[in-house]
């Protein structure tokens, strides 16, 4: 039995890990070194664009359970992230080069795996296939899958957040504390009175944006929204967003402040430290110029600027199962941020369950749909099932996964006891189907 996965990020990894632990030869095919994106630096698999943070790691949170079902499953994404993370209070963050090579070390080394450094440009015509190229698809083959299915192929812009380096950062300006001194104090908080903050609100609304010639237009993601989008919807959004002040009086004084930019650790040895929340397509002058503002940031040494690129998806209502299979097509699977889920755990989850289901359609077993009381069976459910008029991609979110039959007013234990029973179901779940 032999299956094919296209695609070495965080989803195809995780669906060539999951083949390959059922003994199925994988061929990987992965363009990378020899064709990059706008987005990617590394020649590594599962390589982290954006943020280097998973998000929160507690299960009164959507993407904590859902990395608890992932952990239960065997993902390869939770098992390199756990090894290679970095301080970030209650979410789970990793150094972001140490956690790529771990992945391409771990697919490079499986028996099963045989990678493929080359560009498709069409999908397989036969045999089983999991299509998991990511919102960065290259031209050609996304061409291809636009004519595989039709209207049903869209598109929204996505950005990168900058990385400065901590020996830059003036130490005198900022202060280490975690949003009501909840964990560890493992953000840096460069704090902004009012008049700092609207000097910046200014600068940052009347600069300079890149370009965009080979694109219609400007349509962005809600989930992933450039900074200066964000701060055109009023003086005082990002105060109630990424510069939200509540919660990180200073530790010492007890100083409020009008707004507040956290920078979070973005490598193992904690040189490098992103700005939370500051994707942005400016031009790289302007970035420099408009986030030196930021209290503490001034002589900053960027090691990135933030990009922005276009993430194309498939409107999967109609097109995929549950299962992330083809209706048109038996034994095509696509995972990933392509079907309509959004997020590093949502896109390896996907991959997970590709993986098993392209297994077992090797095998000439049913596929498998995981429970909607589980997050993994919510996002599969979400990408097959959604009925309204303009479907985006989503967050794994409590508002998705089937609510509890008692009514508890308090979100937190609410919370708690969908992921309690979310554990329970997915435990026995596995040890009855899988």
């Amino acid at each position: 039995m032999k299956a094919t996965v296209i695609g070495g990020g965080l989803a195809g990894c995780e669906a060539a890990w999951q083949l390959a632990k059922r003994n199925i030869e994988v061929t990987l095919i992965e363009m990378k070194p020899k064709k990059m994106t706008p987005a990617h630096h590394l020649d590594l698999f599962g390589e982290l664009v954006c943020s280097n943070s998973l998000r929160a790691d507690t299960l009164e949170n959507g993407a904590g359970l859902l990395k608890a079902e992932m952990r239960l499953l065997g993902s390869l994404v939770t098992e390199c992230a756990d090894a290679t993370k970095v301080p970030a209070g209650g979410a789970l963050a990793v150094d972001r080069v140490g956690f790529a090579q771990m992945m391409t070390d771990k697919i490079r080394s499986n028996p099963y795996i045989t990678v493929v450094e080359d560009e498709v440009t069409e999908i397989p015509e036969e045999g089983c296939v999991v299509v998991a190229t990511g919102p960065l698809t290259s031209d050609a083959l996304s061409q291809n899958i636009g004519e595989f299915f039709g209207n049903g192929y869209m598109y929204f812009y996505d950005a990168a957040a900058p990385i400065v380096t901590y020996e830059s950062i003036d130490h005198s300006k900022v202060f280490k504390k975690a949003r009501y001194d909840k964990g560890t104090a493992d953000y840096i908080n460069c704090p902004m009175n009012k008049e700092q903050y609207q000097a910046f609100y200014q600068a940052l609304t009347t600069a300079e944006t890149a370009k965009l010639k080979e694109f219609e237009n400007d349509k962005v993601f809600e989930g992933c929204m450039p900074v200066e989008v964000m701060a055109k919807r009023g003086e005082d959004t990002l105060t109630f967003g990424p510069l939200k002040p509540v919660g990180l009086d200073h530790p010492e004084t007890g100083e409020k402040y009008y707004a507040v930019v956290q920078l979070r650790q973005d490598d193992k040895d904690g040189t490098l430290y992103n700005i939370v929340g500051f994707q942005t397509h400016l031009t790289f002058p302007e970035q420099k110029r408009v986030f030196s503002m930021i209290p503490g940031l001034e002589n900053a040494d960027f090691m990135r600027y933030g990009v922005m690129h276009r993430n194309t998806y498939i409107h999967s209502p109609g097109v995929l199962t549950a299962t992330y299979e083809t209706i048109k097509r038996k034994g095509l699977f696509f995972a990933g941020q392509m079907t309509g889920v959004e997020g590093y755990v949502e896109s390896a989850s996907s991959g997970i369950v590709a993986g098993i289901n392209a297994a077992r359609y090797l095998e000439g077993k049913e596929p498998v749909i995981f429970p909607t009381t589980t997050a993994t069976g919510a996002l599969g459910n979400y990408i097959s099932t959604f009925a309204g008029k303009d479907f985006q991609p989503m967050n794994i979110n409590f508002g998705i996964i089937d609510g509890l039959t008692e009514r508890i007013k308090n979100k937190r234990e609410r919370y708690g006891k969908i992921s309690e029973r979310a554990l329970s179901v997915m435990q026995e779940w596995i040890e009855r189907e899988l």
